[in-house]
């Protein structure tokens, strides 16, 4: 292990902390104390269930600087999961690295919360955590505190500086993941967007060494755990960050804002205020269908800022962009979308860009007029606005500021529009963090929803404003419009993000095409039906023309117009990132099921286990599977129970959907 080899210490004695509050228990901290009397501590954090295990420990090297290791197992001797993570922090006053003098350790606390969400993988979330702040003073006796959770599912770690007074700029954040060179790895190369494809990589050997978009995963050598990276509760204290391998090929660093995002506007180092605390630092750990149904980037940010909720609706939207990139400047095209929300019972149709621009019958008002007569609301599209973004569409700058804001929503709701979509954002830096949530403050304010193109990929944000639906971040159908890659592509990077982007929140892929746009896909009919369920979103945008849903079957066309987009559960059920996936959700006491195969050479036969429904309830199970080739659908219906297994077919880059209802007494 070299000159950097962990200082182990003669256990002279255990201490076990253990006192009841009356809202926390005090469990799971171990101090091992060193004979030397020099207090340099080794400290252990376990999960709730014990699965999970955070080491605090220092070099060797006698500089004192700490780092954390990770462990994962159900017995004892647990898997070392991630050797090292380098902790600290360089402020433009002093450094928080080197030369840091362990303190104290506070007493152990039992973190638990419950609370609810309008939209998502669950409606009702639970979670738990054994929680320890670490404090640290550096050569200057400046204190630095780091703050520990071990969840069921996860880590996650924060770091505070609990003084008070003065504004810093924070010049570099020192955290890094070492990461086993012979761990498997899926990645996507930084771009401002998030709208990367991900990359499999077999181990470090053959890793491309950049700059990488969150979130990232691993897995183990043993293939027996996996880890996710992420980061959560992002505010406008602080910019986003990414991850790096650039400058050392065996740690994946933070780092911050490339000077060029955004044209080059707003500030890459962020500035604080003290006392202070960054975003969470989010490691999501366990089975592949722990990191599936894991919350936990939502469970670590903080709770909703908005009181009554009522008016946040989810549902789903018919979309023109895609089959039509300027259909939005024909009324008639408007209208024959809002025609096509109205018949499949969709709530919701949005007016993309060049509205500003409507002809051929009508303007935006006698838009409203029509949608809303029809019984369905309207959305609509800005662009983001200023000089963070080239592209020059109108209307522009609309939501630019406070003003702005408040002047653009009062005329939307009066027109009764209930939700915006706003685009280009291009940078994650610290002015930018601050816009997005300044206009989600606006929005609730007028009740309207809000989802973010070009934009950043999910911090938490929705817990704390859940009027916030969804982002886009992902490379989704709208790419079949821009070249003919997604054509090759699309049936693994569909099998890749519900273990990837779509773990740590809302997606807008705009899924379920049937017809093609300018570049054909070569996904089946099941395939594209299965991502009505395998995606989550809490505006699900299905992106298909009219004609596309229109001359559907019976079973499928009845199954779009009923299925949730909003759940109260998520089961991985089987799969392996970019060759497979099936997972199922519940909606009150229905369950769907969505399964696609990622894989474009081999058909598969799936045995899928309905051991996940309640065991003394009948259901009515509607499968919706690949036919005889890919434009066709095979139907199947069958009385079914928590002991029933079903086979499914798929086709190269196939797929399924399933319904299942329980049976009436």
């Amino acid at each position: 292990m070299g000159a950097t080899r962990d200082k182990l210490y003669n256990i002279s004695g255990e201490m076990y902390f253990k006192s009841v509050y009356k809202n926390y228990v005090l469990i799971g901290l171990l101090l091992i104390l060193s004979q030397t009397g020099l207090m340099a501590q080794k400290l252990n954090i376990q999960s709730p269930n014990k699965k999970i295990k955070v080491a605090l420990l220092k070099e060797q090297t006698g500089a004192d600087k700490w780092f954390l290791r990770v462990y994962y197992g159900d017995t004892e001797k647990k898997e070392e999961v991630i050797p090292r993570i380098d902790l600290g922090l360089s402020r433009s006053d002093q450094d928080f690295a080197d030369q840091l003098k362990f303190i104290k350790a506070g007493n152990p606390v039992l973190v638990t919360e419950n609370y609810s969400a309008i939209h998502g993988k669950k409606s009702i979330n639970t979670n738990a955590a054994n929680e320890v702040v670490v404090s640290f003073q550096n050569p200057s006796k400046s204190k630095l505190n780091i703050i520990i959770r071990a969840y069921n599912d996860g880590v996650a770690f924060r770091y505070q500086f609990p003084e008070s007074g003065g504004n810093f700029v924070v010049k570099d954040e020192l955290t890094a993941y070492t990461v086993p060179p012979q761990n498997k790895r899926w990645l996507q190369k930084w771009n401002p967007a998030n709208e990367g494809l991900y990359t499999a990589m077999e181990g470090a050997k053959n890793t491309v060494h950049q700059e990488w978009c969150y979130p990232a995963l691993f897995n183990s050598e043993t293939e027996k755990s996996w880890f996710l990276l992420h980061e959560a509760g992002l505010d406008e204290t602080y910019c986003g960050t990414k991850l790096s391998d650039a400058l050392d090929t065996t740690k994946y660093k933070l780092t911050f804002p490339n000077p060029q995002d955004g044209a080059g506007q707003g500030e890459v180092l962020p500035k604080i205020t003290l006392p202070w605390k960054s975003p969470w630092r989010v490691i999501v750990m366990g089975s592949l269908a722990d990191i599936v149904s894991s919350t936990l980037v939502d469970d670590v940010s903080p709770p909703s800022a908005i009181t009554d909720t009522s008016w946040i609706k989810p549902g789903a939207v018919s979309w023109n962009y895609w089959s039509n990139n300027h259909g939005t400047k024909d009324f008639k095209v408007v209208t024959d979308f809002a025609d096509l929300a109205a018949r499949m019972d969709w709530p919701y149709t949005l007016l993309d860009w060049e509205w500003d621009a409507m002809g051929n019958g009508g303007n935006l008002e006698d838009a409203a007029k029509y949608i809303l007569a029809k019984g369905v609301k309207p959305l609509l599209w800005y662009n983001s606005g200023g000089k963070h973004t080239y592209v020059p569409a109108t209307p522009k700058d609309r939501m630019l500021t406070h003003e702005n804001r408040v002047q653009e929503f009062t005329k939307l709701k009066k027109m009764g529009f209930v939700g915006v979509k706003i685009d280009f954002f291009e940078s994650e830096k610290q002015d930018m963090i601050k816009y997005y949530l300044d206009i989600l403050k606006d929005a609730a304010d007028f009740e309207m929803m809000v989802y973010f193109h070009g934009c950043i990929v999910p911090r938490g944000w929705t817990k704390t404003y859940p009027n916030l639906m969804t982002y886009e971040a992902v490379r989704g159908a709208e790419w079949y419009n821009n070249g003919p890659e997604l054509t090759a592509t699309a049936p693994s990077h569909n099998a890749t993000l519900p273990f990837t982007r779509n773990v740590v929140g809302a997606m807008d892929y705009t899924p379920v095409t049937f017809t093609n746009s300018q570049y054909p896909h070569t996904t089946s009919y099941g395939h594209e039906l299965a991502l009505s369920v395998l995606f989550e979103s809490g505006l699900q945008h299905f992106a298909d023309r009219p004609s596309g849903y229109d001359e559907l079957p019976d079973a499928p066309k009845s199954f779009l117009k009923t299925v949730p987009v909003s759940w109260d559960d998520t089961k991985l059920l089987d799969g392996y990132p970019g060759k497979e996936v099936i997972i199922a959700r519940r909606k009150g006491s229905a369950w769907y099921i969505g399964g696609i195969n990622g894989e474009s050479r081999t058909e598969k036969t799936k045995k899928i286990s309905l051991s996940f429904l309640p065991q003394g309830t009948k259901y009515k199970l509607l499968l919706i599977a690949d036919g005889p080739h890919d434009k066709a659908f095979f139907t199947r219906r069958l009385l079914v129970d928590s002991a029933s297994t079903v086979d499914v077919r798929l086709l190269r880059r196939g797929g399924f959907a399933a319904s299942l209802i329980p049976l009436e007494n």
